[in-house]
């Protein structure tokens, strides 16, 4: 028997979706997790990500339940976005508000922490849209592609310290993600939802990739083909992409039209 103790994980938006599957995956590895949402629950510590008061009591709580902390997960998040003349300021600044600024509160809450140890993990979710950027969607694509800068910001900060920065770029997946989209682009969500309800991918999917890419040392988790394949195409033949992108905008426009 091992005398190694359990890995102490913090998941944020753990109540569903990739938060609860991560949380599932870890657990089933033995890892003792602190699962974090916005509306506390039986299992469910409250944490709204973007509350500097939130992030303050779940850090005294994990230091004095735990002692510390082993792996950080910046998992909660929105969809959203739209059409640059469609969606308004008001939609960007949620987008920020939750998507960017939650990860990187979160991340500096528990910098302190893993500095003192010298050792730890940080995982944001980010989405292929970080580094694929799809027509109607800028504000979306914006946060997550910042999302991606600031993790590999902090694994070259970190990295003295003992500490690893992991992002992950998943493509559309089966998850409740879309349940709560606010916006004005009505075209954009139709388009979103039919891709996360036609996706074969699920939830548990992603995560499965996710710990065994963490496992491998990988930095920039693209966990799934379809997210691999848009990645490449980008990177080796830009004008394709170009032109795929550019037709999916038109398609937009056209469904946009149609529901006139």
């Amino acid at each position: 028997m091992s005398d190694t103790p359990p890995l102490r994980v913090l998941v944020t938006g753990a109540a569903s979706g990739l938060g609860a599957a991560l949380a599932n995956a870890w657990e089933a590895r033995g890892a003792d997790v602190l699962r974090t949402d916005r509306a506390a629950a039986d299992g469910i510590h409250l944490l709204d990500i973007t509350s500097d008061d939130d992030w303050a009591a779940v850090r005294a709580h994990v230091e004095q339940t735990w002692g510390g902390l082993d792996v950080l997960v910046n998992n909660a998040g929105i969809a959203g976005g739209g059409r640059l003349d469609v969606s308004g300021i008001d939609e960007w600044q949620r987008l920020v508000d939750i998507n960017l600024l939650g990860a990187v509160r979160g991340t500096a809450t528990f910098t302190p922490v893993f500095k003192r140890q010298g050792s730890g993990r940080i995982v944001n979710v980010a989405s292929l849209a970080g580094l694929v950027h799809p027509a109607g969607m800028a504000g979306y694509n914006a946060t997550k592609a910042a999302v991606v800068a600031l993790t590999e910001t902090t694994g070259h900060e970190l990295a003295a310290h003992g500490v690893t920065a992991h992002v992950v770029c998943p493509s559309y997946f089966r998850t409740n993600l879309m349940a709560g989209v606010e916006g004005r682009d009505a075209a954009l969500q139709h388009v979103m939802s039919k891709l996360v309800e036609d996706s074969p991918i699920s939830a548990d999917d992603i995560a499965s990739a996710v710990l065994d890419a963490i496992d491998a040392g990988t930095e920039l988790i693209i966990p799934d083909d379809a997210a691999r394949g848009a990645w490449q195409l980008k990177q080796t033949d830009r004008a394709s992409y170009d032109a795929v992108m550019r037709a999916q905008a038109r398609k937009l426009d056209q469904i946009a039209e149609e529901a006139r």
